[in-house]
């Protein structure tokens, strides 16, 4: 079973994702946090975010491995250093060379072949899992969004000076990248279910999902 999540930045997908994942016993793959990484090598390497052959270049060299809840990079533990502002702000720069994108692409493609896996990102139903069992596209208002990221930023002391306002003008800003990027832009597929998690609990959003896929297909069809 393969089942896809998309939507924007601060919609709950990641947590969603880990919830279903839990509940159904099946592998969660957080592809975000792959271009967070890859990202984050790009800023400590010093390359600059308009030369997309370096970032390509780093990309196809970059090795990214997950153990448990905690993701590597290159043998480094990158859990938390790619949840800071500096690495949000730019990685829909990253994320939006064509080259980096194949590259991660066919590795999430590989990691979900044979395996009931939930990925969770913003082109993982119309191009990384275009056949998933099961799509759903999560969204919610920006304000929100960003309160979310900003309490998640503030609790881990990472927010270097970030106001609410600032999170929410970023956010606006990767919202408007990653929808208009030239390659596998963030898209509601229309065979997804869209779900506003904006007056919904994580509890709330993860029992809707659960519903929907173990109902039965005949069912759905309704």
């Amino acid at each position: 079973m393969q089942i896809a999540m998309d939507g924007p930045a601060g919609a709950g997908k990641s947590t969603i994702a880990k919830c279903v994942a839990k509940k159904l016993k099946i592998t969660y793959l957080d592809t975000g946090a792959m271009y967070r990484a890859i990202t984050k090598g790009v800023i400590d390497r010093g390359i600059c975010f308009d030369d997309q052959d370096a970032i390509a270049e780093y990309a196809h060299q970059a090795v990214i491995a997950f153990k448990g809840d905690q993701i590597f990079l290159d043998g480094q533990d990158v859990t938390r250093a790619i949840r800071t502002p500096e690495v949000s702000a730019h990685t829909s720069d990253v994320a939006s060379v064509p080259e980096v994108r194949k590259v991660l692409v066919q590795a999430q493609q590989q990691i979900a072949e044979g395996t009931d896996v939930i990925m969770d990102g913003r082109d993982i139903g119309s191009r990384v899992l275009p056949n998933a069992d099961y799509k759903f596209y999560l969204d919610a208002a920006v304000s929100e969004r960003a309160k979310r990221r900003y309490d998640e930023l503030k609790a881990k002391k990472a927010l270097d000076g970030k106001t609410l306002a600032d999170i929410e003008a970023d956010i606006e800003k990767r919202d408007y990248l990653d929808s208009h990027r030239e390659v596998d832009p963030l898209v509601c597929c229309e065979d997804a279910h869209r779900i506003d998690t904006t007056a919904m609990t994580i509890d709330q959003v993860c029992d809707c999902l659960i519903e929907i896929i173990k109902k039965p297909k005949d069912e759905e069809a309704l």
